[in-house]
């Protein structure tokens, strides 16, 4: 059906731009995110900064789009599970959305410190502290906690309905649930999000969802699994 095939590219597109809008943003955040006291230090690096949180708008709107777009298809099978994982992809976008905000409330401030006289250059670190902590919650929270579910339960359809390799969707399988539980330990202080263990804790999801990509970009759901209309149980 050419609806199905349109739905899979458009997922298939989504999870790209969804991948390399994340890392372009983490990238150009650098100097923000590796600095408490960039606060105090002007906005050299302003534009960068402001072009980062562009990228992660971009992330912010292609994280809703791929459960939106593969949801026409899904829900054939399990309208439940379908609604939930937009439902949680929503929930990531909206931490992402407030990371950002974090960030440029920061840049807001920099300029504040910079226009006073006698700025209490203690209290402007301390705040961009404390923003930047809430910023690095948001990181955990969403891209993490909130995608485990959502990455579990789309892979799960995909492995009973047979719409693609089941060797791509047992990664969504066992990546959901370490993505959820790296973010977990690092609630719990076991290791921090940009460590070695939260990397490794990573890898499945991103090797899921660029093989998924990959499968949907180039041929699609298995043709003559998509007719099937009996719901999961």
């Amino acid at each position: 059906m050419k609806s199905n095939r349109n739905s899979a590219t458009l997922a298939g597109i989504f999870y790209i731009i969804a991948a390399v809008a994340a890392m372009t943003g983490r990238i150009l955040y650098g100097t923000i995110l590796t600095d408490p006291e960039y606060i105090i230090k002007g906005t050299a690096h302003e534009s960068q900064v402001l072009w980062g949180a562009f990228f992660e708008i971009l992330t912010a709107f292609a994280v809703i789009g791929t459960p939106v777009a593969l949801y026409p298809v899904l829900r054939k099978y399990n309208e439940t599970m379908a609604v939930a994982s937009v439902a949680f992809r929503m929930l990531e976008a909206t931490m992402i959305i407030v990371g950002i905000l974090s960030l440029l409330t920061i840049v807001t401030l920099s300029h504040g410190f910079a226009s006073e006289v006698n700025p209490d250059t203690a209290s402007y670190i301390l705040t961009g502290k404390a923003l930047l902590a809430f910023q690095n919650w948001t990181f955990a929270f969403g891209p993490n906690i909130a995608l485990g579910p959502s990455t579990f339960m789309i892979g799960l359809m995909l492995y009973k309905s047979k719409l693609v390799p089941r060797t791509i969707s047992i990664m969504g399988i066992v990546g959901g649930p370490l993505i959820l539980a790296c973010g977990v330990l690092v609630m719990f202080g076991e290791f921090p999000q940009t460590s070695l263990w939260g990397g490794l804790l990573a890898i499945p999801v991103f090797l899921y969802e660029m093989s998924l990509a990959i499968r949907l970009l180039s041929r699609g759901f298995n043709n003559n699994d998509v007719e099937v209309l009996t719901v999961m149980r």
